[in-house]
C-alpha cells in the first residue's frame, strides 16, 4: 500500500471534521450571534446541501486542471473559509463561510478518492478507497466531541481555528509527499448520472439518504436534547460524545465483519430496522444515565455499521463501474445530513426537541422500505452495460 494514501486520508479527516464540528456548540453559537438554536442548526444543513451539490459541479469545472495543484489550491480556499468562520461577526457571514467550506470540502473529498485510487496498484485500489472513507467516517464521528470540548473550553470559534491550523499542516505534507497525478479523461455529468436509471441503485442510495436523515434528526440536536431531557452539563456532555464516537468507530468495524460473514444484503436488512427500533426506544431511558448510555452506544454503533455493508452492496449492484454509485452515495449521505438537520430544526421549532428521536425513527423506517425494494430488484444487465461504457471512459 502506498503510504501517501494515509496522508490523503489524514487530510480528508481534517476536511471532513468541519461538517459536524459545530453540532455540540449550537447553543453557544445561537447565544453569541443572537439566533435561535434551530437557526444555528441550519449551519449544518447549508453545509451538507452545498457539499452534495458542489461535488459533481466543481469536479466537472476543474476536469482539465492538474490534480496536485488543484488539491493544494482548494485546500487553501478551505483554510481561508475556516478563518472567515472563526472571525465572522454575524450569522450571515458565518453562513457564507460554511458554504465556501462545504464547496472546497466536497472537491477535496472527491479528489482524495480519485488520487488515492490513481497512485496505487490496481490490486490495492479498493483498500485505498476504503482508507479514504475511514478518514471521512472518522471525521464525521469525532468532529462533534472535538468541537464540543474546544467550544466549551475556549468558545465556539476555537474549533475553526484548530481546523485552519490542521489544514496548513496537511498542505505542507502534501506539497512534499504527494506525487504528480495524471489528470483523468473527463466524463460528462449526464453519463455519470445515467446510472440513476437503475432502480436497484437509486433505491439503494435512498437507503443512505433516509438513514442519515433519521440519524441527524436527533444527532444534530443531541446537545439540547440531553440538556432538556436529562439536565446534562458541559463536562458530562464531552464524555458522552466521546463514548458516542468510540462506539461509532467500533460499529463500522462490526458492520464490516457482519457484511463479510453474512453478506451485505442480510446486514442491511438487520441493521436498518434495528437502528429504527433503538432510536424509537431511546427516550424511555432518559431517567437513568447508565442505562441511557448503553442504549446510546448501540444507537451510535449501528449508525456507522451500515456504511461497509452499503458500500459492498453498491459494488455488487454495479460491478462494472462501482466508483460512480460510491461517489453518489457520498452525496446521498450529505443530503441526508442536511435533511435531518432541517427535520430536527422543524421539530424543535414546532414542538419540542424531546420528539426528535421518534421523528428520526420514522425516517429510518422509510429507509428500510427502500432497502427491501432495492434488494428484491435484480441486477440490471442493461445498466451494467451502460456502467461499463462509463467505466471505459474513466480507465
Amino acid at each position: 500500500m502506498n503510504p501517501r494514501v494515509f496522508i490523503l486520508a489524514i487530510a480528508t479527516f481534517v476536511v471532513g471534521t468541519v461538517e459536524l464540528i459545530i453540532g455540540g456548540t449550537l447553543d453557544l453559537i445561537a447565544q453569541d450571534l443572537q439566533v435561535t438554536i434551530s437557526s444555528a442548526g441550519q449551519l449544518i444543513t447549508i453545509f451538507s446541501l452545498a457539499f452534495s451539490i458542489s461535488a459533481p459541479l466543481l469536479l466537472h469545472l476543474t476536469r482539465r486542471v492538474e490534480r496536485k495543484p488543484l488539491y493544494l489550491y482548494t485546500l487553501a480556499v478551505f483554510f481561508l473559509s475556516n478563518v472567515l468562520a472563526a472571525i465572522s461577526p454575524s450569522y450571515s457571514v458565518l453562513m457564507v463561510a460554511r458554504i465556501l467550506s462545504a464547496a472546497s470540502s466536497s472537491l477535496l473529498v472527491v479528489l482524495s478518492i480519485t488520487i488515492a485510487a490513481g497512485i496505487v496498484d490496481p490490486a490495492y485500489r479498493g483498500r485505498a478507497i476504503g482508507i479514504i472513507f475511514m478518514g471521512i467516517s472518522g471525521s464525521l464521528v469525532l468532529g462533534v466531541p472535538v468541537g464540543l470540548a474546544l467550544g466549551h473550553a475556549f468558545g465556539w470559534r476555537a474549533p475553526f481555528w484548530l481546523i485552519a491550523a490542521l489544514s496548513i499542516i496537511s498542505m505542507l505534507f502534501l506539497i512534499y509527499f504527494l506525487p504528480k497525478v495524471k489528470t483523468p479523461e473527463p466524463v460528462p455529468i449526464r453519463k455519470q448520472f445515467a446510472i440513476l436509471k437503475n432502480g436497484k441503485i437509486i433505491s439503494a442510495l435512498l437507503v443512505s439518504l433516509f438513514m442519515l436523515t433519521g440519524h441527524l434528526t436527533l444527532y444534530a440536536y443531541f446537545t439540547p436534547y440531553l440538556k432538556t431531557t436529562m439536565g446534562i452539563e458541559a463536562n458530562t456532555l464531552s464524555l458522552i460524545y466521546f463514548v458516542f464516537g468510540l462506539a461509532a468507530v467500533a460499529g463500522g468495524g462490526v458492520g464490516g465483519w457482519f457484511s463479510d460473514k453474512w453478506g451485505a444484503q442480510k446486514a442491511i436488512l438487520w441493521i436498518v430496522p434495528l437502528f429504527a427500533l433503538v432510536m424509537g426506544v431511546l427516550p424511555f431511558f432518559t431517567q437513568s444515565l447508565p442505562v441511557f448510555l448503553v442504549i446510546m452506544v448501540i444507537w451510535s454503533a449501528l449508525s456507522w455499521a451500515i456504511s461497509p455493508a452499503q458500500q459492498n452492496y453498491l459494488i455488487y449492484s454495479s460491478p462494472a463501474a462501482p466508483d460512480i454509485p460510491l461517489g453518489l452515495n457520498t452525496s446521498a449521505l450529505h443530503l441526508g445530513i442536511a435533511f435531518g438537520s432541517i427535520a430536527g430544526g422543524m421539530v424543535v421549532e414546532q414542538s419540542s426537541v424531546i420528539y426528535t428521536p421518534w421523528v428520526g425513527a420514522l425516517f429510518v423506517v422509510i429507509s428500510f422500505g427502500f432497502a427491501i425494494f432495492s434488494i428484491t430488484r435484480p441486477v440490471n444487465a442493461g445498466a451494467a452495460a451502460t456502467n461499463q461504457s462509463v467505466s471505459n471512459q474513466t480507465a
